[in-house]
């Protein structure tokens, strides 16, 4: 079987296995083409990156990749980690907020761990004005998340935390109805992990008519959200409604991986949609970079291809 032939849920389920890390990350061809999603290894690599998108008009929110930490002491890393980028943002005048993974403050460890953590990055965005989104993993923590969330909210404010939910899975309508009328600004994507099918729905047109019904309810509800999605199907949808409900361009931002439809990208922030450009940097790069070539097959034929060139 050749390399582009491979199932998403092969893909998918490779992500997630920590032993092939270490091989894939001394990959030439791998490390090559994790370049062109990742912003590099260091936070100044990644202020580099939403400097150069800035000057194109785009946003940017950027996060450290290293999922599921195995320690307290990793965890604390972390926040040393985000309370430095956020100085960092800050000091530098770029348009950029940060995204979190609870995973990364410890929730595979404990919740309350993890909320004591993320509690010091969004104190630390709360004092510089800022915002933390924080990031949607596997089905298995979603509940966990969004209680999370809704404790940060609860002390911090309104404006300085947010959610993301996934149209794969069945509960996001419900999830997203309940979240806007508390006011939380949520990221809707599609969602990248691979799910049972009796809590995601197994067919991709049902995905897709799943955020559509989602993005009208985000719409709707006069918070201002990000639709994420590169499909040009769900952009078009999600213009025809907001202009069917008389709504601003301003009203709600696009969002979008870095390195994925830069055209596309750049032609919405010209026809004055804001725009926002996900940006992942770090070492921990090989679990994000299986997820982008689960999703575009064009990026796992390129790899097959440096990998064949040796």
């Amino acid at each position: 079987m050749t390399a582009h032939a491979l199932p998403r849920a092969t893909l998918l389920f490779l992500s997630r296995r920590q032993r092939l890390k270490g091989a894939a990350l001394k990959l030439r061809p791998l490390r090559e083409l994790a370049r062109r999603f990742v912003a590099g290894e260091t936070w100044e690599d990644a202020v580099d990156t939403a400097r150069a998108l800035a000057e194109q008009g785009l946003r940017a929110s950027v996060d450290h990749l290293n999922e599921a930490v195995r320690s307290e002491a990793e965890a604390h890393e972390e926040v040393v980690e985000y309370k430095r980028l956020l100085r960092r943002i800050d000091e530098s005048g770029v348009k950029a907020h940060v995204s979190l993974k609870l995973t990364q403050c410890g929730l595979l460890l404990s919740p309350a761990l993890a909320l004591a953590n993320a509690r010091e990055v969004v104190a630390e965005a709360t004092a510089r004005d800022s915002f933390v989104r924080v990031d949607m993993e596997h089905a298995a923590v979603t509940q966990v998340t969004l209680d999370i969330v809704r404790a940060l909210r609860a002390e911090s404010g309104e404006t300085h935390v947010g959610a993301v939910l996934q149209s794969a899975l069945r509960r996001t309508e419900a999830d997203a109805r309940a979240l806007c009328a508390e006011g939380v600004r949520i990221r809707l994507c599609k969602g990248a992990y691979l799910e049972r099918s009796d809590v995601a729905f197994p067919d991709k047109a049902d995905v897709d008519a799943n955020f559509v019904r989602c993005m009208r309810v985000l719409l709707d509800s006069g918070v201002r959200h990000g639709i994420a999605t590169h499909d040009e199907r769900m952009i078009d949808a999600t213009r025809a409604h907001a202009e069917a409900r008389g709504l601003p361009k301003d009203a709600f931002e696009f969002q979008m991986l870095l390195g994925i439809r830069r055209d596309l990208q750049l032609a919405l922030a010209l026809e004055g949609h804001p725009v926002r450009v996900y940006v992942p940097y770090g070492r921990a790069w090989y679990p994000y970079l299986m997820r982008r070539l689960a999703e575009r097959p064009a990026n796992l034929r390129f790899l097959w291809h440096q990998l064949w060139r040796g």
